[in-house]
């Protein structure tokens, strides 16, 4: 039973279950052009963004997120110069990109300029001014558009959006064709790293379905999983490649890369992570081996609850 004395901050984790967390303080609770959004601080996790209704990431555990999410992918790579973020308004994937030395340009494109500016004053603790960093160029407009538009190439591109929702546009960043535009601007050995939704065996369907998309795009896919305390539920991450895959290097390699990038202060991911991470449970493999699944299009869209 719920606490009376407290107020409490209720998020649907899906279409048939919720998740309670008693509230601290609502820092700020907005409508922007594209999204409700809101800045809470709440009693077991601390600061947290919230985008229409749902948990981005908190204070307390946004690390397991974020490492779990940058970095298999950029040490994965030999040498990452230039990189593409999509999304990621808290600025905490900003954050763990630039800790690599070798990296000397991050492009951060969000639709929504209101909840950067919001994160950039109420989450300090979450992109460490990574936004004032010199190699941070941050453009406001639709990713699709962008990479429709741009002449840029890049070594590693970054997806860090929420998942597709009925009635958002955000599907159209989850689809096959979109996919095929994020390869047209990769170097021939670039890589894409993606947050796939949960492994949740009663929502895995959104998982399943983009393992199957980027599959028919790239030929080299890496999939791992970790539990995310704040969603109450284990969560997925896809790497891509034409060349590279992340479960091929060893524990020497990566330690080796992380000391050369003079990378020390990271809390959940290693070289001995990495290696654990290269290994998900029979049952998903299970499931990735069967024809379960379809490719998403943007005709024939997937949505996270459906």
């Amino acid at each position: 039973m719920l606490n009376n004395n407290y107020k409490w901050f209720i998020e649907a984790s899906g279409s048939n279950k919720k998740n309670a967390h008693a509230l601290s303080e609502a820092i700020l609770s907005t409508t922007t052009k594209f999204q409700k959004a809101e800045i809470l601080s709440l009693k077991t996790y601390g600061r947290v963004l919230v985008l229409d209704g749902r948990i981005q990431s908190t204070e307390l555990d946004e690390f397991i997120y974020h490492e779990a999410l940058v970095h298999p992918a950029m040490i994965t790579h030999p040498r990452p110069e230039k990189v593409a973020i999509i999304g990621g308004g808290e600025g905490a994937t900003l954050r763990e990109v630039l800790k690599h030395n070798c990296v000397k340009e991050v492009i951060m494109i969000d639709i929504d300029e209101e909840v950067v500016n919001f994160c950039k004053e109420h989450l300090p603790t979450f992109h460490q001014n990574s936004f004032s960093d010199p190699r941070t160029k941050l453009i406001y407009t639709d990713a699709r558009k962008y990479f429709e538009e741009t002449k840029e190439i890049f070594d590693v591109i970054i997806i860090d959006i929420s998942e597709p929702l009925i009635d958002s546009p955000a599907y159209l960043l989850f689809t096959k064709e979109f996919y095929q535009i994020i390869r047209n601007r990769l170097e021939e050995d670039g890589i894409i790293s993606v947050q796939s939704g949960t492994t949740n065996l009663m929502e895995i369907n959104l998982y399943l379905c983009l393992y199957k998309t980027i599959h028919s795009v790239f030929s080299h896919l890496h999939t791992y999983e970790t539990f995310v305390p704040c969603y109450a539920t284990p969560w997925s991450f896809i790497t891509a490649s034409n060349k590279y895959h992340p479960g091929e290097l060893n524990e020497e390699i990566v330690a080796e890369r992380l000391l050369q990038r003079n990378i020390t202060n990271l809390r959940f991911y290693d070289e001995i992570t990495h290696r654990i991470l290269s290994s998900i449970p029979k049952h998903i493999r299970d499931l990735l081996n069967k024809t379960e699944g379809k490719i998403i299009l943007d005709n024939n869209p997937v949505y996270a609850w459906e």
